[in-house]
């Protein structure tokens, strides 16, 4: 069962400000994975005296903790996710949008992957982090396409 983020906080003797509060929020009510920036907007229009260097830090903070994930696409500005369970994202790179992929328990390719790697290596594996890369169906649409595969 897991613990919910406030106990989290305190086992690591760190208060749940009313900003952590609104940011962890804020990330566990979206699937669009935004970026700090995004976060800032959404934030600040709850929170209006909220520092730009306050969302980075608090981000930052909570993805250490394991409260949410930081997700790095390729891309200049890392996303974030809300959802801290194993999952995978789909990443176009037109556009920059990342969408979640959910794959089945029963059939999960990636876990027999997974330990495989673990068995070969001797690592214990504690996170798998995979991104598909291609062109969201918007971007197909609107003729956004690569000029050579």
């Amino acid at each position: 069962m897991e613990m919910p983020d406030q106990i989290r906080l305190q086992n690591k003797k760190i208060r749940m400000t009313s900003q952590r509060s609104t940011i962890l929020e804020v990330l566990k009510s979206l699937r669009t994975h935004p970026t700090a920036d995004q976060v800032y907007e959404i934030v600040k229009k709850r929170l209006p005296k909220i520092s730009i260097g306050t969302v980075y830090r608090n981000l930052d903070m909570l993805s250490r903790l394991g409260l949410i994930k930081k997700i790095n696409v390729g891309t200049p500005q890392m996303r974030f996710d809300g959802r801290t369970e194993e999952h995978y994202h789909v990443v176009c790179n037109r556009c920059g949008k990342v969408e979640d992929v959910e794959i089945n328990d029963d059939f999960d390719p990636f876990r027999k992957l997974h330990k495989a790697i673990s068995h070969r290596t001797g690592f214990e594996i504690k996170a798998l982090e995979i991104n598909m890369v291609g062109i969201c169906p918007d971007c197909v649409k609107r003729g956004n396409l690569p000029l050579e595969d």
